[in-house]
């Protein structure tokens, strides 16, 4: 035998039949308070800093990434 429900209801009506916690305002609070912490560390970062940070300090690290990006692109590596 094979019972088959479907609910029509939204995500909050189901977690309340469910006695699920509501979340949303905690998400709410962290997700501000990732804002507030990425937009403080931007603005006091210096622009060379966070170039520095984001891309190898040495030619052998930008040769790698342009073999990565050939790769994806075509298939193909310098070393085929």
């Amino acid at each position: 035998m094979k019972i088959t429900v479907d609910l029509d209801c939204t995500p909050e009506e189901a977690r309340s039949f469910l006695g699920l916690p509501d979340v949303k305002p905690m998400q709410d609070h962290l997700m501000k308070e990732m804002q507030e912490r990425m937009s403080a560390t931007l603005r006091t970062i210096q622009p060379e800093e966070m170039m520095r940070t984001w891309l190898p300090a040495n030619l052998k690290g930008m040769e790698q990434i342009y073999e990565a990006f050939l790769r994806m692109g075509t298939g193909v590596s310098k070393r085929d």
